[in-house]
């Protein structure tokens, strides 16, 4: 299908809305002239699109670099893309300490997800001098904004006292504005608290929520932690877990 760059400019928000709605090999012929074209979203739509093979077969090594081009272009959520990438050898050779350059650009531009995974490379140490100080700021600051891995990866701080006194009532806080946010691991460490309080019946209302979005390792891991909960019900609900 081929588009001009007349017919890209004449679009109105509600027909870029129902092309990407419609069949995806038609959305990512728009998107890939759009790209051509230098519209930064398209391209890091379009990026990820080939990187997940919507419309076409995946290419990792395609996306990679229109997430760059992107990037270099001022996008925040391209820029942590391009870090991704890095972090996970998705169409380039796996380097931690790119992917930290590239993390750190995405937070430099107020993008949420590079300020968590920037934390997170700089809490563990990967890529570079481990620097929990520096990642609690941005924790801090994705956080703030409602980030919800961001503010259970916080909870994980205040419990184990990384850079900060240790307090299990403001851990228990972040990890339920976390669960609240729809993240399965701040879930599950609500309820994994409440258990140690013995408040199975509110954990049990976490937990339950916890396989909507968790992965199956994931769920392997609870799994085996929850075996040995005194409680029947929880048991019975991590048997379910095991092997997902």
């Amino acid at each position: 299908m081929h588009v001009t760059p007349s017919q890209i400019a004449t679009l109105t928000p509600a027909q870029i809305r129902e092309i990407l709605a419609g069949p995806p090999a038609t959305a990512l012929a728009w998107l890939a002239a759009a790209s051509r074209a230098g519209h930064v979203e398209a391209q890091t739509v379009y990026a990820q699109w080939l990187l997940e093979g919507r419309g076409s077969a995946p290419d990792a090594a395609a996306a990679l670099e229109w997430f760059k081009r992107a990037a270099h272009a001022g996008h925040g959520m391209a820029a942590n893309m391009v870090g991704r990438c890095y972090e996970n050898g998705w169409g380039v050779s796996a380097s931690d300490d790119v992917a930290r350059y590239w993390y750190r650009q995405s937070a430099r531009r107020d993008e949420p997800w590079g300020m968590y995974n920037l934390a997170t490379l700089l809490a563990l140490g990967r890529g570079g001098k481990m620097d929990r100080k520096t990642a609690l700021a941005w924790l801090e600051k994705a956080a703030g904004v409602g980030h919800a891995k961001s503010q259970n990866l916080l909870g994980g701080f205040f419990e184990d006292g990384w850079e900060v006194p240790r307090d299990m009532t403001r851990a228990l806080d972040w990890y339920r504005r976390a669960a609240l946010g729809g993240d399965f691991r701040g879930q599950f460490n609500v309820a994994r608290l409440l258990i140690g309080q013995r408040q199975f019946d509110a954990a049990l209302t976490w937990l339950a929520q916890v396989p909507t979005t968790a992965t199956a390792a994931f769920l392997q891991k609870a799994a085996d932690f929850l075996s040995a909960v005194p409680d029947e019900r929880i048991r019975a609900l991590a048997a379910t877990w095991a092997g997902a």
